[in-house]
């Protein structure tokens, strides 16, 4: 009779308490246990299910912003956010990694920070590799030129997105120069949306300054096709298509390299 000990694992005897055996008939030690129980109860706490599906090894890179863009300033714990400074090191590591073909960028924002925003922005279009963005939930304010930013862009037929003048929060002097620089600065945004998208600069400011479709402001909600319609996002997808037309992307440039 083979005895089991409670640190060891070992053949399953008449006198070994009961449990799970592994393929060997063999039972996991007490702390191989004790790890399996602290993950799953982890799992539990933090995304509602004991077991999560192991994503296989990909040659495409899942980026996600989400929330507000965090810039210069640090927002309160309490908001959802998306640090620019832990992005561009992502990005930076894409454009490196020769097993990374391509990159998708997935959008849930309500905008933020103009200038970390149009770094994100400009890293994203300088990037050598095939890049797709998709819209889902939102996509507002400075969350425009990011998905514009890809070469190929995506949005929900139920995600929305919101075109407004760039705002101030804070201290504003009140001089002709504070003006200037929000002028200069909206127009450093409606020229790159205009650069990456089929809008033209006339319809981005006449969607920007429309008054009547906010409540006590200005600017313009478009809803799925209508970011479609005005020449803003390419196509109305989900995640399906947007990692299709990604792939196909990524074999189109492959073919050109063999070609050269």
């Amino acid at each position: 009779m083979v005895k089991y000990h409670p640190l060891k694992p070992g053949k399953i005897g008449d006198d070994a308490p009961g449990g799970l055996a592994n393929e060997n008939n063999t039972r996991p030690s007490a702390v191989t246990e004790a790890r399996i129980e602290n993950k799953e109860i982890q799992s539990i706490k933090e995304l509602g299910v004991t077991q999560v599906p192991e994503s296989p090894a990909t040659n495409i890179h899942c980026l996600t912003i989400v929330g507000q863009v965090e810039g210069h300033m640090i927002l309160p714990p309490q908001n959802k956010t998306t640090k620019y400074e832990h992005v561009i090191p992502q990005l930076v590591a894409v454009e490196q990694n020769p097993q990374i073909d391509g990159m998708l960028i997935i959008l849930n924002t309500v905008g933020g920070d103009v200038e970390a925003g149009l770094a994100i922005a400009e890293m994203i279009d300088g990037l050598s590799k095939p890049t797709v963005t998709i819209v889902l939930g939102g996509g507002h304010s400075i969350g425009v030129p990011i998905a514009v930013s890809a070469d190929y862009s995506f949005i929900a037929e139920t995600a929305t997105m919101t075109i407004h003048p760039i705002r101030l929060t804070g201290l504003v002097i009140g001089v002709p120069q504070t003006y200037e620089y929000l002028d200069k600065m909206q127009d450093r945004v409606i020229k790159f949306i205009e650069k990456h998208s089929k809008i033209s600069d006339s319809k981005i400011r006449e969607l920007m300054f429309r008054t009547g479709e906010l409540a006590r402001d200005i600017g313009t909600v478009l809803v799925g096709k209508d970011a479609v319609e005005v020449g803003l996002i390419n196509e109305v997808g989900s995640l399906s298509q947007a990692v299709k037309k990604l792939n196909e992307l990524i074999k189109e440039k492959n073919q050109r390299r063999q070609l050269q």
